[in-house]
């Protein structure tokens, strides 16, 4: 009995060693390369905006590209938010029930706000990072691809860009 007791020991003690050699940190892993967004347009802005560019990064090099395209418009959707409430605007995209309304509304909100001017190139950028988002999200049928990812990435790194600098989310005064 001993010995049983001693062999089940050993098991579990291989299987939590495995566990904390193989599988990544708890918080998650650093992208290795910079594919989709320049990790220096959220250097020192907040940490939840940091990780959620490195799953983007992480995803797309892995070939994950619905996860990819899930990040991209969850980043999006929190740099809108973060920019409303810069502003002290965020019960205008709130709903009754005091939740945050979903992008698309986000994104009308956005592009018609006065306290601020989004360029043309914004503009015309968030819809299109909204669609691939949604398709990865909700559409059953559909698998996003590299190249999908691919062709929004320039869009992708003006609406950060922007939206990074109108909330005013840098730390230091240095400017991207």
């Amino acid at each position: 009995m001993a010995s049983g007791q001693t062999i089940k020991d050993f098991i579990k003690q291989f299987e939590d060693d495995c566990k904390s050699s193989l599988l990544p940190p708890e918080g998650g892993l650093h992208a290795i390369g910079q594919p989709v967004i320049p990790f220096e347009l959220v250097r020192s802005t907040r940490g939840y905006l940091e990780k959620i560019v490195h799953q983007i990064n992480g995803s797309y090099s892995n070939g994950w590209y619905d996860a990819c395209a899930v990040m991209i418009r969850r980043l999006i959707e929190t740099l809108i938010i973060e920019t409303f409430e810069k502003y002290k605007l965020a019960e205008n995209i709130k709903g009754p029930s005091g939740d945050f309304l979903y992008l698309s509304d986000l994104i009308v909100k956005s592009l018609s706000e006065s306290a601020w001017n989004l360029s043309r190139n914004s503009r015309q950028s968030l819809p299109k990072l909204k669609d691939i988002g949604d398709k990865s999200a909700h559409s059953r049928r559909y698998n996003a691809l590299r190249n999908d990812i691919d062709k929004i990435i320039p869009d992708l790194r003006i609406a950060v860009q922007e939206l990074v600098y109108l909330s005013d989310l840098r730390r230091n005064t240095t400017r991207i």
